[in-house]
C-alpha cells in the first residue's frame, strides 16, 4: 500500500480491512493521486467506489494532520439514487471511523473528516445544519446538486470543492438526467476557486471514450476526440452461472395462468435453495404481482417487493430486512439495479427479458456483490418470441458484447432550465454562459442560433390570450447580459430537474397520515371506497378518492387485487436486437442443411435442452410457413384473414422497437392519405402489424416501396403530431424548461391542470397542431420555436429511430435486403406475439377491447400447423376453392332468377346459362332455353353475338354491354327503360363492371380465362382488375394450388375460401372423443370381437404388431394373445418359436441391476420378438451386461457361458443342482434377462409352481 503514497494510518486501515488492492483500486489510486481526470469502469463488486474515496480520504486526512481541517466541503459525490447516496455515507462511515481511531491510537492526533447526504429526503433541519457546518464530503444526487448550484447558501458551500466523483455514470449518461448532471458539473467547475478534479465510476460502458468525453467535458477534449482523461478499464466481464429456466408447459405468445402457477412454484423452489434471491421484473405491477404469489407459497414474512412507487420508508425496511437475513427473496424493479447496498444475494431471478445487455448485466452483477464472487443469475422468458430473445441475451454475454451508450444531443429544454438557474443565482455575459453550455458534453454542436432562440424564449414568453407568461430572465441585448427576473430563482428550484412529473395518486394511511407510495392517476380515477389492493405486499382498503390523495386503512391480508401503472415500455437495443437477428440467420442456415437447431443452441449457447428445442422448433415452424426466418437480412410481410372479414398485415422486422414504432407510425399515415382511413397499428420490437378493413386492396410486395428514405422524414414528423407521444413530451418539455411550473403558491401543480396549462401554451405557439384539419390545406408547418423543435426531435429519435428507419429504407431501395411478400390462410407462428401486443405498442388510440387483432384465431404452440409450407395462399384447400365457387355461381328454377343472373354477370356464354339451371333440371339445355325464350318473350333479355361467341344479356344491361361490344349483333332488337338509357357509358367503366358482376360469382380466375371468355383483349382486363383491387373490391394472388399463373379473386369469396381452409386445418387436429378412441383403439389392437384373428398365421401377425414390447410374463398368454386370437392354443407360438421367427427374453436392463433380490419370473417384462430384429431391439434397449447373482444363478450362467445351448437335464448334471433348485436359477436369468429359450413351452413350465 505504501507503493500508492498513502498516509501510513490509511494504508493500515485498508490491509486491515481489505489485505491487497483490486485490479480498478490498483491502477486507480495513482492516476487519481496524480491530480488527472479519472474514468474507472470495472464489473460490480470490485472495490471501484472504495477507490475514488480512499485517495480523498487520505488527502483530507493528510490535511488535518499538518492543521486544524476547516469546515469546508472539498469532495462532492454523487449518485444517480437517493438511496445509494443513504449506502455511501453509511458505508463511508467504517473507514471514517477505523482510520480515525488508528490516526489517534499512533499519531495521537484527532481528526474528525465527516460525510452528510443531501437529497429529496434530507429533511429542512438537516439542510440547515449543513449550511451551517458544512461536511467535508457531500453525498447527493444529480438534482440536489442541481438546487445547491441555484441557490445562495448551496454555491457558498460549494465554491471550496476540488473534487467531484459521478458514481453509476453509465445510469444517466443516455438520458435528459446525463445532460442536466453535464451542466451542473460545468457550472460547479465555474463556480470553485481552484481547477475541479472530476472521478467518473461505473461497471458497464460503451464506448468508454465516449463516457470520459462526458465526464470532463468539450474543454478537456482535443480536436482529435481525445479526452484528457485516465481510462481505467479493467472490463465488464465476471464469473458468471446464468443460464435459461422455462416452465414445463411449452411457452405461448401469452402466458396463461397455469404456466405462470409453474413458473411461480420453480421460483419458490429456487429461492428454498438458496439462503437470499432478487427477483428482477419489468414493471411496478407485476413486482407486486408477483410477490402476492409468491407470498402464498413462501409466507407473507418471507417475501416482499421493491420499487419506485412505495415509500422511500417501505422501500429501506425492505432493504434492511434482506441485509438482515429476515427475508427469503425480493421482487425488484430497476430500482435495486444499481449498487444500493443490501447484502450478500446468492441467487438474481429475471423474469422476462431485459431488452439489454447492461441491464442484464447490472442485475445479475448484484449476486455476489463482492469481489471474486460468482454471480449465479436465472433468466424466465415469459414468452416465446422472449426465450428466441434471452438466447440471443446469453449469447451475448457469453461473447461479452456490450450496448452502446447513446448521449442525448442538446437537449434545449434541459439548457432552458439550467439558463435561468444560472442567470437568476448571478448575471452572466451570454457569451460566457454560451461557452459554458457547450463546453458540457452534450452540447458541443449547440449553436449559437439555437442558443439565442432558447434565450430569446425565456426572455420573451409565450403570448397567450391571457397575456404573456413564462418570462423568466432579462436580456441585455446592448451589454450581452443575462439576468433573472424577480421569482426566477424560486421557480427553478421548485420546478427544476429533469425527471419528468408523472401524475401518480400518493397513498395515505389513515389515520397515522403515513405515506405509503403511489399509485396510477387511472387506477386511482376507476377505484371506489371499499375496493382493496395490494401495495408493498400489504392489503390496503379504500376508503375514499380526493384530488391528487388516495386515503386507505389497513385490509388486515383480505384478497386483493393488483393496482396497474401506465408508461411507454422501453424498446431493445439496437445490439441486441442485431443479436436476434443474427441468432435467426444462424438457425435458418441450420434448417436448410437439414440439421437440428436444438442441438447447436445446446453446444454452441449452454442452453439447456428443452430450451433449445423450444426455439428450434418455434423458429423451423416459423421458417415452414414463410419460407424465410425473418431478420434484418430478410424481411417477410405476411397477410391474413381475420375472422371478421378484414386482413391483417404483419411485417416481421426484428429491428427493436424505436424503429418499428417509427416504421409502423409512416405506413399507418401513408395508408390513411391513400385510402383515406385511420388504421388500427401497432409495433414491437420484431414485428409491426396493421389491421385492414374489408375496403384495402393492393399487391403486398409493393407497400415495402410505400416508403421512400428521403420523404420518410417529413411524413413522420406529420404522423406524430397527432400521436399521444407528442402531447406526453411537449408537455414534459414544457415542464423541464420551466415554461410551466411544477409548484404555485406553495403547493404542487395537478396534473389535470398541468395537461391544460401544457394544452393553452401548445395552442399559443403551435395552433395548427391542436386545429380542426378540415381548415388545414396540404401539412402542417412546424414553428421555429425551440421547444416544439425538440419535441419532435424528441419523438423522431428518442421514442423512435428516424436515423435507423431512413437507413432500412435506402438499404432496401438499393436491394441490399432481401424483402418476402406472403399471402397467407392464418397466421404464422411469428405472427402470434404481435397479434397479442400489449397496449403500449398500439400506434393509434383504439382501446385493446377493440383491437381488430382480437378477431384473429392464432394457434397454440402444441397445435399441429399441418403440413404448412412456403407457398402462402398455395396453401388453400383445392377442395374448399370449388365448393365457394359452386356456392357462389347463381342457381335458377325460374325465369326470375335466371333474369337475376344475367344481371348479376352483365352477359353470359350460353354454356354458362346452363350451368346455371342444371342444379333445378337434369335436361338442362331444354329448361335454359325454355326459361330464356320466357325472358324474351316479355321482353327482359336479349342475345348478343360477337364473333363465334353467343352471350345471353338482360335488357337492363344494354347501355353498358352496348358500351363494351359496339360492333356485336343484339336479338331481338330491344331498347333499355328510358331511365337507364340516360347513363352514359365510358368503355372502361362499363368493362370494370361487367367484371364486378363476374368476380362476385366466379371465385379465383386469370386474366386468360376472363379474356377467353369475354372476347375482350387482356390489357383491358388487367385494368378493370387493377381498378377493382384499388376500390378493395379483389385481391391477386396463386390461389388454387397448382396455379402457375397470377389469379384474381373476389375479396368475400376468399375470405370464404380461407374460412373453409381453416376449418379443415382444424378438424385435422381436432380431438377425437374418449369413445371413439377407444373404439380405434380396440380395432386397431384386434381385442374387439370383430377384428380378432384366428390359427397360427393371424398370431403371427399379432406378435408382429407387438414386436419387441414388453409384458409382465403372466399375462401374455392369459390376457393379451387370448384376447386377440380366436381359439387361442399356445402349441401355435411354440411352433412359431421352434421354427426361429419368433424369440422371446427380457429386453431391458433392471433399474437396479446389482440388486441381491429379482422381481418374480411372473411379473417380469418378458419380450416376444421377431428374430431377425433382435440385434436392432438390442442396440436400443443397451441392456446392462453385468449383474448380481445368486450363487445358483450364477453357477448356471457359467455351465452356459462354457457349453453353450444345453437341456434341462444336461444343466442338472453340469451343476450338481437339484432340478428345484435349477428351476429357481433359470427363473432368476430369464427375469434379469440373461436367458432364453427355443421355445415358449420352456418358459410356461417354469410359472408353475
Amino acid at each position: 500500500m505504501q507503493s500508492f503514497r498513502f498516509h501510513p494510518a490509511v494504508a493500515q486501515w485498508f490491509e486491515q480491512t481489505f489485505g491487497s488492492p483490486s485490479e480498478p483500486q490498483a491502477s486507480g489510486w495513482p492516476a487519481i493521486q496524480s491530480g488527472r481526470h479519472v474514468l474507472i469502469s470495472s464489473p460490480t463488486g470490485s472495490g471501484k467506489t472504495l477507490a475514488a474515496f480512499l485517495a480523498s480520504l487520505d488527502v483530507l486526512f493528510r490535511e488535518g494532520v499538518k492543521a486544524e481541517l476547516p469546515d469546508e466541503t472539498q469532495v462532492v459525490y454523487v449518485s444517480p439514487l437517493k438511496a445509494l447516496s443513504n449506502d455511501i455515507r453509511k458505508n463511508l462511515q467504517e473507514p471514517l471511523a477505523g482510520i480515525r481511531a488508528l490516526l489517534h491510537e499512533t499519531e495521537g492526533h484527532e481528526i474528525d473528516v465527516r460525510a452528510e447526504v443531501r437529497t429529496g429526503d434530507t429533511t429542512a433541519a438537516q439542510r440547515q445544519a449543513l449550511i451551517k457546518k458544512p461536511p467535508h464530503i457531500l453525498v447527493t444526487t444529480p438534482e440536489s446538486l442541481y438546487l445547491l448550484l441555484t441557490s445562495e447558501s448551496g454555491r457558498r458551500m460549494l465554491n471550496t470543492v476540488r473534487t467531484l466523483i459521478v458514481d453509476e455514470i453509465h445510469a444517466v449518461v443516455d438520458d435528459r438526467r446525463g445532460a442536466h448532471l453535464a451542466l451542473s458539473v460545468e457550472r460547479l467547475a465555474a463556480l470553485t476557486k481552484q481547477p475541479l478534479q472530476r472521478i467518473g465510476l461505473s461497471a458497464t460502458q460503451k464506448p468508454i471514450e465516449e463516457v470520459a468525453r462526458f465526464l470532463v467535458g468539450t474543454r478537456a477534449v482535443d480536436k482529435a476526440g481525445n479526452p484528457d482523461c485516465a481510462i481505467i478499464d479493467i472490463g465488464h466481464r465476471r464469473e458468471l452461472d446464468l443460464t435459461i429456466e422455462i416452465p414445463k408447459s411449452p411457452l405461448e405468445a401469452v402466458m396463461s395462468n397455469e404456466v405462470w402457477e409453474e413458473i411461480y412454484h420453480r421460483l419458490a423452489e429456487l429461492i428454498q435453495a438458496h439462503r437470499t434471491t432478487l427477483v428482477f421484473v419489468n414493471t411496478r405491477r407485476m413486482a407486486e404481482r408477483v410477490t402476492h404469489h409468491l407470498s402464498e407459497l413462501l409466507g407473507a414474512d418471507a417475501v416482499t417487493s421493491h420499487h419506485g412507487s412505495l415509500s422511500a420508508k417501505l422501500r429501506l425496511d425492505a432493504e434492511d430486512r434482506l441485509k438482515r437475513g429476515e427475508l427469503k427473496a425480493l421482487v425488484a424493479t430497476a430500482s435495486l439495479e444499481l449498487g444500493i447496498d443490501i447484502g450478500s444475494v446468492d441467487l438474481v431471478c429475471q423474469l422476462g427479458t431485459t431488452r439489454s445487455i447492461a441491464t442484464l448485466l447490472q442485475r445479475v452483477g448484484r449476486a455476489e456483490h463482492k469481489r471474486r464472487g460468482l454471480a449465479k443469475g436465472r433468466i424466465f422468458p415469459l414468452s416465446r418470441d422472449e426465450l428466441v430473445e434471452c438466447a440471443a441475451l446469453l449469447r451475448c454475454v457469453l461473447r461479452g458484447e456490450l450496448d452502446r451508450l447513446i448521449i442525448p444531443e442538446k437537449p434545449l429544454d434541459v439548457l432552458a432550465q439550467q439558463t435561468v438557474a444560472a442567470a437568476s443565482s448571478e448575471d452572466w455575459d451570454e457569451d460566457e454562459f454560451f461557452d459554458l453550455a457547450r463546453s458540457a458534453w452534450p452540447y458541443r454542436n449547440l449553436t449559437r442560433e439555437e442558443f439565442d432562440d432558447v434565450v430569446k424564449m425565456l426572455a420573451e414568453g409565450f403570448s397567450t390570450k391571457r397575456g404573456r407568461r413564462a418570462a423568466l430572465i432579462h436580456h441585455d441585448a446592448v451589454n450581452h447580459r443575462l439576468r433573472g427576473r424577480r421569482g426566477a430563482r424560486l421557480v427553478a428550484l421548485t420546478s427544476g430537474g429533469a425527471i419528468p412529473d408523472n401524475a401518480d395518486y400518493r397513498v395515505i394511511l389513515e389515520p397515522s397520515e403515513t405515506f405509503v407510495g403511489t399509485v396510477n392517476e387511472d387506477f386511482a380515477v376507476e377505484s371506489l371506497a371499499g375496493d382493496i389492493f395490494q401495495l408493498g405486499n400489504a392489503s390496503w382498503r379504500i376508503l375514499r378518492v380526493n384530488s391528487g390523495v388516495v386515503r386507505v386503512e389497513d385490509a388486515k391480508g383480505q384478497p386483493p387485487g393488483i393496482p396497474f401503472w401506465l408508461g411507454e415500455a422501453p424498446a431493445r437495443t439496437s445490439e441486441l436486437s442485431r443479436a436476434v437477428s443474427d441468432l435467426r440467420i444462424e438457425i435458418e442456415k441450420l434448417l436448410t442443411g437439414g440439421q437440428n437447431p436444438g442441438e447447436w443452441l445446446t453446444r454452441e449457447m449452454h442452453l439447456p435442452a428443452e430450451a433449445a428445442e423450444q426455439v428450434g422448433e418455434y423458429l423451423a415452424d416459423t421458417y415452414r410457413s414463410l419460407g424465410a426466418i425473418p431478420s434484418q437480412q430478410t424481411l417477410v410481410m405476411e397477410r391474413f384473414f381475420d375472422e371478421s372479414g378484414g386482413m391483417q398485415l404483419v411485417l416481421h422486422s426484428p429491428f427493436g422497437n424505436r424503429i418499428n414504432r417509427a416504421w409502423g407510425l409512416a405506413l399507418r399515415k401513408r395508408f390513411c392519405r391513400s385510402f383515406n382511413f385511420e388504421l388500427q397499428a401497432a409495433a414491437t420490437d420484431d414485428a409491426i402489424v396493421i389491421s385492414l378493413g374489408t375496403q384495402h386492396s393492393f399487391p403486398l410486395e409493393e407497400v415495402f416501396r410505400y416508403l421512400n428514405s428521403k420523404t420518410v422524414r417529413d411524413l413522420l414528423v406529420q404522423a406524430l403530431l397527432d400521436a399521444p407521444m407528442f402531447t406526453i413530451r411537449w408537455r414534459w418539455n414544457a415542464t423541464r424548461s420551466l415554461a410551466i411550473p411544477r409548484f404555485r403558491g406553495g403547493s404542487k401543480i395537478a396534473a389535470p391542470l398541468q395537461r391544460m396549462e401544457s394544452e393553452n401554451l401548445l395552442a399559443a405557439v403551435f395552433p395548427d397542431q391542436l386545429a380542426c384539419l378540415e381548415h388545414i390545406v396540404g401539412d402542417r408547418q412546424i414553428p421555429d420555436h425551440p421547444l416544439v423543435k425538440q419535441t419532435i426531435d424528441d419523438c423522431l429519435s428518442e421514442a423512435m429511430d428516424i436515423e435507423g428507419l431512413e437507413e432500412v429504407l435506402h438499404k432496401i431501395e438499393r436491394n441490399e435486403i432481401r424483402c418476402i411478400a406472403r399471402d397467407l390462410p392464418e397466421p404464422s407462428p411469428l405472427a402470434a406475439e404481435i397479434l397479442n401486443a400489449r397496449p403500449y405498442a398500439f400506434l393509434d388510440n383504439a382501446p385493446l377491447e377493440e383491437r381488430r387483432t382480437q378477431a384473429v384465431y392464432t394457434r397454440r404452440a402444441s397445435e399441429s400447423r399441418g403440413g404448412g409450407s412456403r407457398d402462402g395462399l398455395g396453401l388453400l384447400d383445392a377442395a374448399a376453392i370449388a365448393k365457394v365457387q359452386e356456392q357462389a355461381w347463381p342457381q335458377a328454377s325460374t325465369a326470375d332468377e335466371l333474369h337475376d343472373a344475367l344481371m348479376l354477370f352483365g352477359a353470359m356464354t350460353e354454356d354458362e346459362t346452363q350451368r346455371t339451371v342444371s342444379v333445378h333440371h337434369e335436361a338442362n339445355g331444354a329448361a335454359a332455353e325454355h326459361l330464356l325464350k320466357e325472358l324474351v318473350a316479355f321482353n327482359r333479355a336479349m342475345q348478343l353475338r360477337v364473333a363465334e361467341k353467343t352471350f345471353w344479356i338482360a335488357v337492363e344491361r344494354l347501355p353498358m354491354v352496348q358500351t363494351i361490344y359496339s360492333r356485336g349483333r343484339f336479338e331481338p332488337k330491344l331498347s333499355a327503360p328510358e331511365s337507364i338509357q340516360r347513363q352514359i357509358w365510358e368503355r372502361a367503366d362499363a368493362i370494370r363492371e361487367l367484371i364486378r358482376g363476374r368476380m362476385e360469382a366466379s371465385g379465383p380466375v386469370t386474366v386468360v380465362d376472363l379474356a377467353g371468355i369475354l372476347s375482350l383483349p387482356r390489357s383491358e382486363i388487367d385494368a378493370a382488375l387493377l381498378a377493382l383491387e384499388a376500390e378493395g373490391f379483389v385481391l391477386r394472388g396463386k390461389f388454387h394450388p397448382d396455379a402457375a399463373e397470377q389469379e384474381w379473386c373476389d375479396r368475400r369469396l376468399l375470405a370464404r375460401i380461407h374460412r373453409l381452409t381453416v376449418d379443415r386445418l382444424r378438424a385435422e387436429i381436432q380431438p377425437v372423443s374418449p369413445q371413439d378412441f377407444y373404439r380405434f383403439l380396440f380395432a386397431w389392437q384386434r381385442s374387439d370381437l370383430e377384428h380378432r384373428v384366428e390359427g397360427p398365421e393371424g398370431l403371427q401377425s399379432v406378435l408382429e404388431q407387438l414386436d419387441g414390447c414388453e409384458l409382465p410374463l403372466a399375462a401374455w398368454e392369459s390376457a393379451v394373445l387370448s384376447a386377440r386370437v380366436a381359439d387361442y392354443d399356445p402349441e401355435w407360438l411354440d411352433r412359431l418359436c421352434f421354427s426361429g421367427r419368433i424369440g422371446w427374453g427380457r429386453l431391458s436392463a433392471p433399474q437396479k441391476p446389482n440388486a441381491r433380490a429379482f422381481a418374480p419370473l411372473r411379473t417380469s417384462p418378458i419380450a416376444l420378438y421377431q428374430r431377425e430384429n433382435l440385434p436392432d431391439w438390442l442396440a436400443l434397449t443397451q441392456a446392462n451386461s453385468t449383474a448380481a447373482f445368486s450363487i445358483g444363478a450364477q453357477t448356471v450362467f457359467d455351465a452356459l457361458a462354457s457349453g453353450g445351448a444345453l437341456f434341462f437335464t444336461e444343466l442338472v448334471q453340469r451343476t450338481g443342482l437339484l432340478p428345484s433348485q435349477l428351476e429357481e436359477a433359470l427363473s432368476e436369468l430369464a427375469a434379469l434377462g440373461f436367458v432364453t429359450s427355443d421355445s415358449f413351452d420352456g418358459l410356461r413350465a417354469l410359472l408353475i409352481p
